[in-house]
């Protein structure tokens, strides 16, 4: 049987040392902008580059981080125009073209989720960037080439207001939140 934890009991549960801690405070804004972050954050915690690191790898192995990744503000780097992508896919083969979807280079992020019919039949989403909204539909039609005969159908839902994204957050007190 499975359970479903909220983002500060998934937290609680894992052992994260006061160092760990640190890190993600340190760390939940985004990563210093530095040539060698992982050694400022170091320095600033008393540890070499690579014990930084480690701490991170270890995190991320206990389900305590997911990843640390860029996230680019696409809107200053002028790309205006985000198209989620949702596909009608066959469910025999959407692992296979998921996978090759979200290899592609301008798929920011792709991901399979569950339909609800019969209002809504797309299984596969994929998130792609333009600066204009010809570069989109050309991204949209090549993913849609990609798909070939088991694609049943599909659109690009614009976005129409720019949304904050964050991750966990932590107060000083060492309890989570959700973001």
């Amino acid at each position: 049987m499975s359970t479903s934890t909220s983002p500060s009991e998934r937290f609680s549960n894992q052992q994260v040392d006061a160092v760990d801690r640190e890190l993600i405070l340190a760390t939940q804004s985004g990563l210093p902008l530095v040539s060698d972050p992982w050694k400022q954050l170091g320095d600033q915690l008393g540890l070499s580059p690579d014990k930084v690191l480690a701490r991170f790898r270890r995190m991320s192995e206990r389900g305590v981080i997911r990843r640390v990744a860029a996230v680019p503000d696409h809107y200053r780097l002028g790309y205006r125009f985000n198209g989620m992508t949702v596909w009608d896919v066959a469910d025999q083969s959407i692992s296979e073209l998921g996978a090759q979807v979200g290899e592609l280079p301008f798929v920011s992020h792709c991901y399979r989720r569950p339909r609800h019919l019969p209002y809504w039949s797309f299984n596969l989403f994929a998130m792609v960037h333009g600066t204009t909204r010809e570069e989109v539909e050309d991204k949209a039609a090549k993913i849609r080439d990609l798909l070939g005969a088991d694609c049943r159908g599909g659109t690009i839902l614009y976005s129409s207001a720019i949304l904050k994204k964050t991750g966990l957050r932590l107060r000083r007190s060492g309890t989570a939140s959700g973001g």
